[in-house]
């Protein structure tokens, strides 16, 4: 999975009034795409940006065959672009939200880009983390390792498990109760990459006060 991204800027001014005093308020939102590359078979991914319609519907190209499984409560539920129909299966309303994560299947020999197009989110940022498996990922597009960058913080028992697309394998890494590092190394997390995260003890949250500078 490869990916690259572009982000732009727009700044709209806004002239309003607070009590008797005039001010002006300025509100910047922050748009761009992400291209995430599908290799043939599984592709664990993410979708680093929002919409107004965060739905595979909206998100992924309807190709025959392409399979979307989102890890729903220790089980996979799933959808698929039907050759047939030219529909999604069962339907088209399966979300992939910032912060969600899912594997997607390339049924095809061939790479497939995903573009990715959206607003980034800013300000006070909250992904709900369960006990035990998850599907999870960054809310922002940004590439970096799982604390120090993206600001995940580990617990005692913790396991963070990456899908390597050349091995068909994963990359474990394990928070270590005696030392508090992840081990055997902080893995380092792509815009628009998913990863599966075994938490050991008690739910928690993993919060960002992210602002585009």
């Amino acid at each position: 999975m490869k990916t690259k991204l572009l982000i732009l800027t727009a700044a709209v001014a806004v002239a309003g009034a607070i009590a008797v005093k005039a001010q002006t308020v300025y509100s910047v939102n922050v748009v761009g795409y992400v291209n995430v590359t599908l290799a043939p078979g599984f592709n664990l991914i993410a979708n680093p940006l929002n919409t107004t319609n965060n739905t595979i519907g909206s998100l992924l190209p309807g190709i025959p065959g392409l399979t979307v499984y989102k890890y729903i409560s220790g089980s996979y539920a799933n959808w698929s672009f039907d050759e047939y129909d030219l529909v999604w299966y069962p339907n088209d309303k399966a979300t992939l939200n910032p912060g969600e994560g899912a594997f997607v299947f390339n049924p095809t020999a061939t790479n497939i880009v995903v573009t990715f197009v959206g607003e980034v989110l800013q300000g006070l940022l909250t992904n709900d983390i369960p006990v035990g498996y998850s599907i999870r990922s960054s809310m922002v597009p940004q590439t970096g390792t799982i604390n120090d960058i993206l600001q995940l913080q580990g617990e005692p028992g913790d396991t963070i498990y990456k899908y390597k697309i050349e091995t068909k394998n994963y990359e474990s890494y394990t928070f270590d109760e005696f030392e508090l590092v992840w081990y055997p190394d902080s893995p380092v997390i792509n815009v628009g990459e998913a990863f599966f995260l075994n938490r050991f003890t008690k739910p928690t949250q993993w919060i960002r006060n992210f602002t585009v500078q």
